[in-house]
């Protein structure tokens, strides 16, 4: 097989079961690639960890590292796309997600996820806005909670041709799309948002393509 290092097309068998390159000389696992494929194709099914694990037998930490790894290697692919694309802008807006279990907007104002979500030849690509930590508001105040609401609510950066777009299909995909993950924590919330956008973008041709 194949190097995995420098994809040198010979490589020999050791006696432990690894494969060694003849020209870089490193050593590599066929069994741990065909166990990290397997996972990465049900990553791409769009099976959760829980799910992935229970499917391989493996121990759901070992399988959240791989999910958080993949989602890692998504968000770099979903930068490099907007990147060659960022002169084909078309639209954008701000949105403003509470998970549905929180129902009261303004007492829940401070686990608010904000962010711009930019539409350029059908896909989306998503930026992370300013959290309500960092305006550094009193949340115990109660007026001062319904004031900023409103702030957030009526004074948005927007540009739209039409109500129904590529950003609110987005918006709609992401709502179902999340409610899968309980508890997702602010530092991780954005991968799970890079996840969205990268299902929302790409076919399952180019899914697989992301990884190679």
């Amino acid at each position: 097989m194949k190097c995995i290092y420098c994809d040198h097309p010979q490589t020999y068998v050791l006696g432990d079961g690894l494969e060694k390159c003849t020209k870089c000389l490193r050593k590599f696992s066929p069994k741990k690639i065909a166990r990290e494929q397997k996972v990465l194709s049900i990553f791409i099914d769009g099976s959760n960890a829980r799910e992935a694990s229970k499917l391989t037998g493996m121990h759901f930490l070992t399988i959240q590292k791989y999910y958080q790894n993949f989602r890692k290697t998504i968000t770099h692919y979903s930068d490099t796309q907007y990147k060659l694309h960022a002169n084909n802008v078309d639209e954008y807006d701000e949105y403003l997600y509470l998970p549905k279990s929180l129902k009261e907007f303004d007492q829940n104002i401070h686990k608010l996820q904000h962010f711009l979500t930019l539409s350029y030849n059908n896909k989306v690509y998503n930026l992370m806005m300013p959290t309500i930590q960092h305006f550094h508001y009193d949340l115990n105040d109660e007026q001062e909670n319904k004031l900023l609401s409103k702030y957030l609510r009526f004074n948005k950066v927007a540009k739209l041709k039409t109500t129904e777009n590529t950003i609110t299909k987005f918006w709609s995909f992401f709502e179902t799309f999340i409610l899968q993950y309980k508890g997702v924590s602010d530092e991780q919330f954005i991968y799970y948002l890079k996840e969205a956008e990268w299902r929302f973008n790409c076919s399952k041709e180019e899914q697989k393509r992301t990884f190679l």
